[in-house]
C-alpha cells in the first residue's frame, strides 16, 4: 500500500533540492499544513546521511519559522484565518480552555506539544491567540523542535541501514501506525482541551 510512495520519496530525497522542499513542508506544518516534516526528513536522511545535522538544522529552523507565522495567525488574524484553521480541524470550541491553559502552562505546553504527534500549528496558533510572550515561545521552539528533529537525524546518521532495513521490511504496519499516530494527534488535541 505505501510501496510506491516509499519509493517516489526516497527518489525526491536524493535530489538537489529535495533540503528546500523539505524546509517548505517543515515551514508549512508549523502555521497550516497537516502533514509532520518528518515524512521528508526520515528519507532525506536516509538518502543523504553525510548530510543529516545540516537536515536537522533546516529542518527546525523552518519549522521554527513556521511557528512564527503561525503564532501570528494565532495574534493577529484569529477571527479570520486562525479561526478557519481550527475550524477545519474541529479545534474552535476548545480555544477558551487553551488561552486559560496557556496562561499558567505556557512553556511546558509548547515544550511537550512540540515533541509529540499533537499538530505543532495548533500550539502555534495558540500560542498567537493568548498572547504568549514571543521570546519565550521562539526559545521553547528551538528546544523542541530542535530535540525533536535533530535526535531524529542522530538515530538515522549512526543507525541509517539497519532503521531503512526495518522501515522497508515493515512499511505498511509503520505507514498505518504513521496515520494512526497523525490522526490521534488531532484528536488528543480535541478532547485533551
Amino acid at each position: 500500500m505505501f510501496r510506491g510512495l516509499y519509493n517516489w520519496t526516497m527518489r525526491l530525497a536524493a535530489r538537489p533540492d529535495a533540503v528546500r522542499a523539505m524546509a517548505v513542508v517543515s515551514f508549512s506544518e508549523s502555521s497550516f499544513f497537516p502533514i509532520p516534516p518528518d515524512v521528508v526528513l526520515v528519507p532525506l536522511v536516509l538518502a543523504q546521511r553525510a548530510k543529516a545535522f545540516l537536515i536537522a538544522a533546516v529542518c527546525t529552523v523552518s519549522s521554527v519559522l513556521g511557528g512564527l507565522a503561525g503564532y501570528a495567525i494565532g495574534y493577529y488574524l484569529l477571527e479570520t484565518v486562525g479561526l478557519w484553521l481550527l475550524q477545519a480541524y474541529g479545534l474552535e470550541e476548545g480555544l477558551a480552555q487553551y488561552r486559560t491553559a496557556y496562561a499558567e502552562w505556557g512553556l511546558w505546553i509548547i515544550l511537550i506539544k512540540g515533541l509529540t504527534p499533537i499538530p505543532y500549528k495548533l500550539v502555534t496558533i495558540a500560542s498567537g491567540a493568548a498572547q504568549f510572550d514571543l521570546l519565550v515561545f521562539v526559545l521553547a521552539s528551538i528546544v523542541t523542535r530542535g530535540a525533536r528533529f535533530y535526535l531524529l537525524a542522530a538515530l538515522l546518521w549512526r543507525f541509517g541501514e539497519p532503521i531503512r532495513a526495518f522501515i522497508e521490511k515493515w512499511l505498511d504496519v509503520l505507514g498505518v501506525v504513521f496515520v494512526v499516530a497523525l490522526v490521534g494527534g488531532f484528536v488528543a488535541v480535541r478532547y485533551v482541551f
